[in-house]
């Protein structure tokens, strides 16, 4: 199954065929309102951790080097995923952040492991349960 997936910046106005708007920054961006900014959810938890995100704003670190390391930190803790894959399976989600420069930010890296995790589920799903249900399918052979 296809899963829609959409980064945008956060002062963008909210269009209806955004689906689920998350706000995934651990920093609620200044003078914005909750009202205003027409918000699903706002999901710190899967956004880059504070030690990762000061390295990469002070320029301690690369790009590169943050991509890496953000990749790292999602594959230590995919329960971090599970709230956004909700949202996903039910249409599409629009992720959404302060930063100026999507492509530079995390949601890139954040989309890739968020449709890895579909797939990888989607996948496990197809996979028999049990044994005798195996044996069921695969009794013509």
């Amino acid at each position: 199954m296809a899963h829609d997936i959409v980064l945008k910046r956060l002062y963008q106005p909210a269009q209806p065929e955004d689906g689920a708007r998350v706000l995934v920054d651990r920093l609620w961006p200044r003078g914005q309102p909750r009202e205003a900014l027409a918000l699903t959810d706002w999901y710190r938890d899967a956004s880059p951790s504070p030690t990762l995100r000061r390295q990469y704003h002070q320029q301690e670190i690369s790009h590169f080097v943050f991509a890496a390391r953000y990749r790292g930190e999602l594959r230590d803790h995919p329960e971090h995923l599970v709230p956004l894959m909700r949202h996903a399976r039910r249409g599409r989600l629009t992720l959404l952040t302060a930063a100026r420069n999507i492509e530079a930010s995390h949601l890139p890296e954040l989309r890739e492991a968020l449709l890895k995790a579909l797939r990888d589920e989607d996948a496990a799903d197809r996979e028999p349960a049990s044994p005798p249900c195996y044996a069921q399918e695969h009794k013509d052979l």
